[in-house]
C-alpha cells in the first residue's frame, strides 16, 4: 500500500511540474501604440497592422480606443473648449526680409547675360 501511495504522489507531482513548465504566461506583451497609430494613420486596416506588427487585432482596436480617449481628454482640458470659444489663429507670416526679396545669383545670371554691353 505504501508503494502505491508513493507512486501516485510521484505521478501527481510529475504531472504538476510538466503542466507548469509548459504553461504560457497570462499577461500580454506591451504593444507600441505609437507604431500602431502610425500604421492606422497611413490608411492600413486592422488585420494588416496586426499581421505586420505581430499583434492581435484587438490590440489594434485597443490602441485606437486609447488614442480617441486621449484626444477627447486633451480637447476637454483645453481652455478654449471650456469657454466655448475657438482657438486664435496663428499670426500672419511677417513680410519677407530684404535678403529674401533679392533674386538668387542663379536667377540674376541669365538676365546679366542677356543685357548688351
Amino acid at each position: 500500500m505504501k508503494k502505491f501511495a508513493l507512486a501516485a504522489a510521484s505521478a501527481m507531482l510529475l504531472t504538476t511540474v510538466a503542466f507548469t513548465a509548459t504553461a504560457r504566461p497570462a499577461y500580454a506583451a506591451k504593444v507600441d501604440c505609437d507604431a500602431v497609430m502610425n500604421e492606422v494613420n497611413s490608411g492600413k486596416h486592422a488585420k494588416e497592422i496586426a499581421k505586420d506588427l505581430n499583434i492581435s487585432t484587438s490590440s489594434v482596436y485597443r490602441c485606437k480606443r486609447h488614442a480617441k480617449e486621449a484626444a477627447k481628454a486633451a480637447t476637454k482640458s483645453s481652455p478654449y473648449a471650456k469657454s466655448g470659444k475657438e482657438a486664435p489663429m496663428a499670426p500672419a507670416m511677417a513680410a519677407p526680409s530684404s535678403a529674401m526679396g533679392a533674386p538668387s545669383p542663379a536667377m540674376a545670371a541669365p538676365a546679366a547675360a542677356a543685357s548688351p554691353k
